[in-house]
């Protein structure tokens, strides 16, 4: 291998560990509620899955580019994502083991699926189009994902207050997805007040409806 190689590869790695921990967070809300015995299940089931889909997109990151308002219908999915994972009640009395590992399989991989847009472009741009070198980031990315969605399942045990953050995390992902996106970019370049203004808005919205969503489950429960 050469150094070119191995600085890209490095690089590729890099923006992986940086973008992982967004999906270290969808994990972990998306398993915290699970029995523990079959928590380690659903992480490898739904990182295995959604690294194959990441792929999948991998190899037609060219053509996504050029589908106009791509980043923001992502964007808007993963708000809605972010509120349904906080608004989910906490009851684990009335949990059904196998249609919980299910939904949480089912959660990982849609939010990996939206949430993989800007990974993939972001590192199909590192990888100078080497597709070899996109694969072998994302296959070392996915220890990542799996080790640090374990210590952020270990801190909502201990902490639940760390969901809202997670949330919010999640929320602020989706603002800056569409904040990029090409089409609406002008707008908010030229309005930064806006653009602040925009987030603000949708991470405090997802976390107010959020809250009160699961409040009124938890009455009527």
């Amino acid at each position: 291998m050469d150094t070119e190689f191995i600085i890209s590869l490095l690089t590729i790695i890099g923006v992986d560990i940086i973008l992982g921990g967004d999906n270290a967070i969808v994990v972990a809300l998306a398993c915290r509620n699970l029995p523990v015995h079959i928590r380690n299940k659903a992480i490898v089931l739904g990182i295995t899955l959604a690294l194959f889909i990441r792929m999948g997109l991998t190899v037609v990151a060219v053509e996504l580019l050029e589908i106009p308002f791509l980043l923001a219908i992502g964007g808007g999915l993963l708000i809605f994502i972010a509120y349904s994972l906080l608004s989910e009640q906490d009851d684990e009395a009335n949990i059904d083991g196998g249609t919980s590992l299910l939904s949480a399989i089912k959660a990982i991989v849609i939010a990996d699926f939206v949430m993989g847009f800007d990974n993939v472009i972001a590192v199909a741009g590192a990888a100078h189009g080497n597709k070899v070198l996109v694969m072998i980031g994302l296959i070392v990315s996915v220890p990542i994902i799996i080790w640090g969605s374990k210590l952020i399942l270990k801190a909502f045990d201990q902490f639940p207050i760390i969901i809202y953050v997670g949330a919010g995390i999640l929320a602020f992902t989706a603002t800056r997805m569409i904040t990029h996106e090409e089409m609406l970019a002008p707008l908010f370049i030229h309005h930064p007040m806006f653009k602040i203004g925009f987030q603000i808005a949708v991470i405090s919205g997802v976390l107010l409806f959020g809250w009160l969503t699961k409040q009124r489950k938890q009455t009527y429960s």
